[in-house]
């Protein structure tokens, strides 16, 4: 019978022992094989988000506390300077402002509800009272602003929109608008066109003027598809903020020079503005992930080590078993190689065995570790005060959470391949110390003894 045979019987000499060892390096492998499968996730989508890195720089008034307001309004003299800076392509121009229901006849598509109605002015047409005590005046519905974005580049506008904010725009009918040009047009999102039964060609009151749909846009989320883009000119004009601008978008020529161009800006512009790279918000994003990363690889190092261990206590404990065995397989001429390999191929036994069981854990656990993970990490995540940038900070967050939810974990073929090469290392390691137990027994020592 050879080596490897003999070994792999002697797997079974001890069908409960067997079947306990199974389980516990199967508990130890699923582990491992979980903890792989959610790296790869991470990685894949942290790589994903690293390729994605926009070559943009966005600048907005020092103090402004996002969709809250605050802190005084750009203008465009002061950003004018910004675009002969050196790498600076583009600067695009975004005016932000609000329409209530008496500057138009546009409804809000989004429900404010209960807690909206409370701070918005309670149940009366009066001022509400703390924490959105009812007015006195006759009952009303409150209604959310319907949120207008001027821009000179509609492309590589900054959506107004909410909490959420941000979005990338597809215009999906009509056409877009020409944003250089001072004209009553706009486009409008698809949440807020359903709402108020427009299509393109409709008109609709604004500032008390007349505009014309020339195109409907979806921007991937609720709260930007309830807005209003039309030309900056425009919405400067009509709302008499002439010369101002909320944010403005640099187009740099390279990722490579985000940095040394964000720096040039924030020298230029001073205390005036505030500056973010598209660098830093991926950086935002990819740091709660980076720490999932580190979670798993511990675990890895760990589920490995515990098999590694539990495979060399029970070779140590059938070494010292078997001694007999070992000088009578020796004494009739077996050599320290054959009698090592008969071990070793049993060790093999017992973790090939327990990988069965362990990628049967890792193909069933690994999609719900991994988002347990992500929602450990997510609660875990705190958020500062509503400081300068708030509404970045926000995004910021939003987008972090987000990749944490989006992971999708997949057991793949090289994750199988992994995860064997695995279970055949805690072999080997928890097989070397019994080995060389067994080159140092003599079968005269053995026999005397027995």
């Amino acid at each position: 019978m050879s080596v490897i045979a003999r070994g792999i019987r002697n797997a079974f000499r001890n069908v409960v022992r067997t079947i306990s060892l199974v389980v516990i390096i199967g508990l130890s492998v699923g582990l491992a094989l979980t903890m792989l499968v959610s790296r790869q996730a991470i990685d894949s989508k942290i790589a994903s988000i690293k390729s994605s890195i926009g070559n943009t720089i966005t600048i907005s008034a020092a103090g402004s506390r996002g969709f809250q307001g605050g802190g005084n309004p750009l203008t465009e003299t002061q950003l004018a300077p910004v675009s002969s800076l050196a790498h600076v392509t583009s600067v695009t121009l975004t005016l932000n402002d609000r329409l209530s229901s008496t500057e138009t006849n546009l409804v809000s598509s989004i429900d404010p509800g209960t807690l909206g109605r409370r701070f918005g002015g309670g149940n009366g047409g009066g001022p509400g009272g703390p924490f959105g005590a009812s007015g006195s005046s006759a009952t009303t519905t409150f209604v959310l602003p319907v949120t207008v974005t001027g821009t000179n580049t509609v492309g590589n506008a900054t959506l107004s929109g909410g909490a959420g904010g941000g979005g990338t725009l597809n215009v999906t009918s009509g056409t877009t608008i020409d944003a250089s040009k001072d004209a009553n047009v706009a486009l409008i999102g698809t949440a807020l066109a359903t709402k108020n039964n427009l299509k393109v060609g409709s008109t609709f009151t604004a500032y008390g003027a007349t505009f014309t749909v020339s195109g409907i846009y979806d921007a991937g989320n609720t709260f930007s598809n309830a807005g209003v883009i039309m030309p900056l000119s425009t919405v400067q004009r009509l709302s008499s903020q002439v010369g101002d601008v909320t944010s403005a978008t640099v187009t740099v020529d390279s990722v490579a020079n985000l940095d040394s161009t964000s720096s040039a800006i924030s020298t230029k512009l001073g205390s005036a503005a505030d500056v973010t790279s598209s660098q830093s918000s991926a950086t935002a994003a990819i740091t709660p992930l980076e720490n999932i990363r580190n979670i798993t690889v511990i675990s890895l190092i760990g589920a490995v080590v515990a098999g590694a261990v539990i495979i060399l206590l029970t070779m140590l404990m059938i070494v010292r078993e078997r001694r007999r065995e070992i000088g009578v397989l020796k004494a009739i001429g077996s050599s320290n190689v054959k009698v090592v390999g008969q071990f070793m191929s049993e060790a093999v036994t017992f973790t090939l065995l327990g990988s069965v069981v362990g990628l049967v854990i890792g193909v069933f656990a690994s999609s719900s570790v991994t988002k347990l993970l992500a929602t450990s990490a997510t609660s875990t995540t705190t958020m500062g005060g509503f400081g300068g940038g708030a509404g970045r900070a926000l995004r910021a967050a939003g987008l972090g959470r987000q990749n944490l939810t989006a992971l999708h974990a997949a057991v793949g073929w090289d994750i199988l391949f992994y995860g064997l090469a695995a279970a055949i290392l805690i072999a080997l390691i928890g097989s070397a110390i019994p080995a060389l137990m067994i080159s140092k027994v003599r079968p005269s020592e053995v026999m005397r003894a027995e």
